[in-house]
């Protein structure tokens, strides 16, 4: 009896910390929407000078695109966002990678993002912009106004004129 007792003591325990942490995973919310403000994450450029939001335009909607260098759906983007970037001429766009350096700098050329002043590119390897954005897919895609408080966040396949109807708002 007392083993039974024991087993009832712990499937009861187990099942209110199951309840409580499935309670407490859903009601918190991603840092980014806790802080609806562009994240501070030092990021690398590809001349290797290191940023924050504070290099950043003021007063200038910003989108920043968090991109992996091997996702298709990024490079189709990317490809969308540089053939449409006359639409864009009034954002700046931050596009952060979690990864290395080297591989950012590859993406950066392959696309010759140096030509479009209005697109920073910058490596964050520590992959906090990950946690931040609480990221399950490529591309994260995150709409800021003027003040560079959030507007919209979106991950996946997103369409171009999808983003400029939130940046346009």
């Amino acid at each position: 009896m007392s083993m039974r007792y024991v087993f009832l003591v712990l499937f009861c325990c187990i099942s209110v910390f199951s309840r409580a942490q499935t309670t407490s995973s859903t009601t918190s919310k991603p840092a980014y929407l806790q802080y609806p403000i562009i994240p501070a994450f030092p990021m690398t450029l590809p001349d290797g000078h290191v940023i924050t939001k504070n290099d950043l335009k003021k007063n200038v909607k910003t989108m920043v695109f968090v991109f992996s260098v091997d996702c298709d759906h990024c490079k189709h983007l990317t490809e969308e966002v540089t053939r449409n970037i006359d639409k864009f001429k009034n954002v700046q766009i931050l596009m952060v990678t979690p990864f290395k350096v080297d591989q950012m700098k590859e993406y950066y050329e392959q696309y010759k993002i140096k030509n479009y002043p209005n697109i920073i590119m910058a490596s964050e390897p520590t992959r906090q912009i990950m946690y931040f954005y609480d990221l399950r897919y490529f591309p994260g895609l995150f709409i800021y106004d003027k003040k560079q408080q959030l507007v919209k966040g979106m991950e996946g396949d997103v369409k171009v004129d999808t983003l400029l109807s939130y940046l346009n708002k």
